[in-house]
């Protein structure tokens, strides 16, 4: 029994494990790779995934970083069934088409440069065509039903409270005689989480893989992020200025609405001040959220039984068209735009960031995790100046981070789901997050709960046993044609230059005194880079 770590290894994106049970090669996710452009290149790099060679895939949510390369992998040979519950089958196909629409958007702006320069024409990622086909492969289950996947592997699906139709994954294996069983946790809900329901629990695994996004932090309460809303809607109305919210179209959106329809009761949203819905993904995406409100939570059902939508409001408009969207931005007084992507690095927001960022009164407004590299991230930790669409510009607006309204776990959250499992000698694996945070959430499992942690890097094989993981060499000679060489000495020269760049910044603070602090930061800055200067040139060239 063996899995492959091809994604959400160290990171948040991309999320992707290969196991090999009982002559079966199989995927639970397949994630895109989304954040700085490094880390986007692996989504060209399908060598190691070995779509043809795969038998089947288990999704656990909608989400692009779950989902996105389910077409890739289907234009490279995939041909097997595709798992998922019946609500993410119906918001993976608006999420699809509306990726490979980017991605031959994308592909054509590059090669009109290309063109230009005489360059060999690019193929998109995958296209509309590629989309229809994965579509064709999804299989829906309901939660809490068995199925038999192969010989000797049954799969259930559980809620896990995230986004309307996420699971986790529980998988039993019989193999050698031995009977094994597997949880993947997905991306875990928050309790009380507004519309959906609060995630199930499991209380037996012999091996558990559990994201860590929030590994090293709470969130507020939905209370505190409520007033955290009024106040930057004050703020903005005060000022006459717009209120601006990069939200994610699938669960983030629909919650942020539900959000304003509570403050619409509570006389804390002004009646006069209009609520622009900027995404056709994002309404398409709250149609389908209405089509499946059997799997919304009691209140939010209680609500709509009453004669109740919590998500429409009086002054609600959509804004459907790249016109309607545009017309925004020569729109004056306050006003309220929820626009995608929710990391700030691809859509409408772009533009509207690029209208209003620069203005004092105006209000940013993060709903979300924001991933290294975007410029979600950079404006969330203080950056001062941002550029957006090739232009630099002044960080004038008030900047909120409201990560009550987050979809995920907090660090506590994800510590009480992980206290109803009871298998002594449980293996832990934690994926789904930054290394930082992983350090922080291992040690407090190892410490509270004794069980055996593992933080996989990218690219990783481990071989499941009872007793231990174990984690081979990695085989060069077997390796090197599964490897994309290009992308890997391409990733190493990226940090390189990342870690070059930190120590100069180190050595360049002005510290206000003497401290120990002080000398110990310069002191290893000074080791490395000498250790740095050591290191060759890189030629580019790939090992033969």
């Amino acid at each position: 029994m063996k899995v492959k770590f091809l994604g959400a290894a160290r990171t948040v994106t991309g999320s992707c494990f290969i196991l090999e049970i009982n002559g079966a090669r199989f995927a639970v996710d397949c994630g895109m790779y989304q954040g700085n452009r490094e880390i986007e290149k692996r989504n060209w790099s399908i060598e190691p995934y070995e779509p043809q060679n795969l038998d089947f895939i288990l999704v656990t949510h909608a989400h692009i970083d779950h989902s996105g390369l389910l077409p890739r992998l289907v234009r490279e040979g995939f041909k097997g069934n595709i798992y998922v519950t019946p609500p993410t089958k119906d918001l993976l196909e608006i999420m699809l088409y509306d990726s490979a629409h980017i991605q031959e958007m994308e592909a054509a702006w590059k090669n009109k440069k290309r063109a230009r320069r005489g360059q060999e024409q690019l193929e998109p990622l995958y296209t509309q065509n590629d989309v229809d086909r994965a579509l064709s492969l999804l299989k829906p289950i309901e939660y809490f039903e068995e199925i038999d996947v192969a010989s000797g592997v049954k799969v259930m699906y559980k809620d896990a409270g995230h986004i309307l139709g996420s699971a986790f994954i529980e998988i039993w294996v019989e193999e050698n005689d031995q009977k094994f069983k597997l949880v993947f946790s997905g991306d875990l809900g928050r309790p009380k989480q507004l519309l959906v329901k609060d995630p199930n629990c499991s209380e037996i695994a012999d091996f558990l893989f559990l994201e860590s996004t929030y590994g090293d932090r709470d969130h507020k309460n939905e209370t505190q992020s409520r007033e955290e809303l009024a106040e930057a809607i004050n703020y903005s109305y005060s000022h006459g200025e717009k209120v601006i919210i990069p939200a994610f179209a699938v669960e983030r959106t629909q919650e942020v609405i539900y959000s304003l329809y509570l403050l619409y009761k509570e006389g804390k949203l002004p009646g006069d001040m209009p609520v622009f819905l900027d995404s056709p993904l994002a309404i398409k995406a709250t149609q389908i959220f209405r089509k499946h409100h059997r799997y919304f939570d009691l209140q939010t059902r209680e609500l709509l039984e009453n004669g109740e939508d919590p998500l429409q409001l009086p002054n609600l408009k959509l804004t459907l068209t790249a016109q309607e969207s545009m017309e925004l931005n020569t729109l004056s007084g306050p006003a309220i735009i929820i626009s995608a992507s929710g990391m700030a690095n691809a859509g409408r927001i772009k533009h509207h960031l690029r209208h209003n960022i620069w203005r004092e009164g105006v209000s940013i407004v993060f709903v979300g995790f924001q991933a290294q590299g975007t410029p979600g991230r950079k404006i969330v930790d203080g950056a001062k100046t941002i550029r957006i669409l090739g232009e630099e510009l002044a960080v004038r607006a008030r900047v909120f981070t409201i990560n009550g309204f987050s979809a995920h776990a907090g660090q506590s959250q994800i510590l009480e789901w992980l206290s109803s499992f009871r298998t002594r000698g449980m293996k832990i694996f934690l994926v789904h997050g930054e290394y930082r945070a992983q350090k922080i959430l291992a040690g407090l499992i190892k410490e509270r709960f004794g069980y055996e942690v593992h933080i996989p890097d990218y690219l990783e094989e481990c071989i499941l046993k009872p007793e231990k993981i174990f984690e081979p060499r990695l085989d060069l000679e077997k390796a090197r044609p599964a490897i994309n060489w290009d992308f890997l000495f391409t990733d190493l020269q990226g940090k390189l230059d990342t870690l070059k760049n930190r120590i100069s910044d180190f050595q360049k603070l002005n510290w206000p005194e003497q401290t120990e602090l002080r000398d110990d930061v310069l002191e290893i800055s000074t080791k490395l880079s000498k250790l740095l200067s050591e290191i060759p040139p890189s030629s580019n060239a790939s090992p033969h």
